[in-house]
């Protein structure tokens, strides 16, 4: 079957908030209303903050305020790997903190497990699944290179399991794939709307006042705190925290450190038993292949496949676009790149197909901080791996509108900032010129070109 047949019949939706279980939108804030801490956003950064300023004091007035439904952003359409990770991975937090990656590593292992205890707390289903992801190397290179990271972990106390290509295969069979190395504690599988619905209803059992439909339009001093309107109102708050992420900061200086960088999945119907056992894949581990152009993949409750990735595509200007949530081009390539990596599934159907946009930051790891004199907090930037770290980057956030040093705010990932993109048309000529030179790399045995090399020792890249 023609690869691109397979896409005939998919809904241009995500697959994910098409779920019968999503709740009904809450009322728009009509009028003024007060309160200790305003979190604008309700995607998981928005969420996490609310609930754990919730837990911190009981008594803390909050509310939560959401321009169009709790989880319809990135919340509701990524892939749902849910990473320890608060760097980007371990590569990258070598790169950037090696004297604190030990540390980094630690808070992030606690981090990923006190997600999965407030999912038994509050009781909430969102298909949480502890299998650990496997790197997958496709190329003689980037078997070497995943050699290297493993080795590298374990020179800091840390493990991964590396496969051959036998082992590997004996977990999930591709022809392509030629090794691996298996983080089996540091990553868990989720329904990512399911668990923005479920934050969100922990929420209100903890009495947070969340309004949807609510777009947070201008931030403004008001006497010892700030003023946020919206269409239809106003939010008087002593403090605010911002969960916007890619969408433009209410702190304008904010604005040039993130760009949007859209990204694309597919997601096949069930596979028959014999389908599914002609892969294997009974670890049910998410997948993601190591190409600078990669893709990642996984298997949902009900059996069906996640495969995205591989373009990562910035609109010139930057703009956040419903227009550019589908992109035939993409998915003809996504199919193609499927079923070249499993053969044996030849004949399968993709039912849905979407994007979105991702907040990516010159660094690929979140960056955080304030303004307003203290009163405002911002984290952004997560490039991806925000399913986890966004929970890390609301305690972060909680811990700099109290004012508080703490083992979060001690650290230097913390405490700095990436460097700015610069403005347009520049941005734009250097975002292309990256991704032609990293595609290049993946066809030329993974060395990097001039280009790459100097954006390597300014610290500078381009990543989702």
């Amino acid at each position: 079957m023609d690869s691109a047949r397979a896409l005939s019949d998919a809904r241009p939706t995500p697959f994910w908030l098409e779920d019968p279980g999503r709740p009904e939108a809450l009322p728009a804030l009509v009028g003024d209303t007060t309160c200790d801490l305003l979190v604008v956003g309700g995607g998981y950064s928005g969420l996490w903050t609310a609930l754990i300023a919730k837990e911190r004091d009981p008594s803390l007035d909050v509310v939560l305020v959401e321009g169009n439904e709790v989880g319809w952003a990135a919340s509701g359409r990524n892939g749902g790997f849910c990473a320890a990770s608060l760097t980007h991975g371990f590569g990258n937090g070598l790169q950037r903190w090696p004297g604190e990656l030990a540390e980094l590593e630690r808070q992030g292992a606690a981090n990923l497990q006190a997600i999965e205890d407030t999912l038994k707390r509050y009781g909430i289903d969102a298909e949480w699944e502890r299998t650990g992801e496997i790197d997958v190397a496709t190329q003689p290179h980037q078997l070497a290179e995943l050699h290297e990271i493993a080795e590298a972990v374990a020179a800091h106390g840390l493990e991964l399991t590396v496969l051959d290509a036998d082992a590997l295969r004996a977990e999930v069979d591709s022809p392509t794939f030629l090794g691996g190395v298996w983080d089996k504690e540091g990553v868990a599988m989720v329904h990512p709307a399911k668990l923005a619905w479920g934050l969100k209803q922990a929420c209100l059992g903890q009495g947070v006042r969340i309004f949807e439909r609510t777009k947070a339009t201008a931030l403004a001093e008001h006497g010892g705190g700030m003023a946020v309107r919206t269409p239809y109102g106003r939010v008087f708050a002593r403090r605010v925290a911002l969960g916007t992420n890619v969408f433009p900061s209410l702190v304008k200086r904010v604005r040039p450190f993130v760009v949007p960088v859209y990204d694309y999945a597919l997601m096949t119907e069930p596979l028959s038993a014999e389908q599914l056992a002609s892969i294997g894949w009974r670890g049910r581990q998410g997948l993601g292949d190591s190409a600078n152009k990669f893709h990642y993949f996984r298997l949902s409750a009900d059996n069906r496949i996640l495969w995205g990735g591989y373009d990562a595509v910035y609109p010139y200007g930057g703009k956040v676009r419903e227009e550019y949530d589908q992109r035939p081009e993409t998915f003809r390539t996504l199919s193609a790149n499927f079923f070249r990596c499993f053969p044996q599934l030849e004949g399968l159907r993709f039912t849905h197909a979407w994007g979105g946009a991702i907040d990516t930051c010159t660094r690929f790891s979140a960056f955080f901080d304030t303004a307003y004199q203290g009163r405002v907090a911002y984290a952004a930037g997560y490039t991806g791996l925000g399913v986890g770290a966004t929970r890390y980057g609301a305690e972060v956030m909680l811990d700099l509108l109290a004012g508080e040093r703490t083992e979060r705010t001690s650290l230097e990932m913390v405490r700095s900032k990436p460097l700015p993109f610069p403005p347009e048309p520049v941005r734009w000529a250097g975002i292309e010129m990256t991704k032609w030179s990293l595609d290049r790399a993946d066809r030329n045995g993974g060395r990097r070109n001039l280009w790459l090399r100097t954006l390597d020792r300014l610290g500078l890249g381009f990543d989702s």
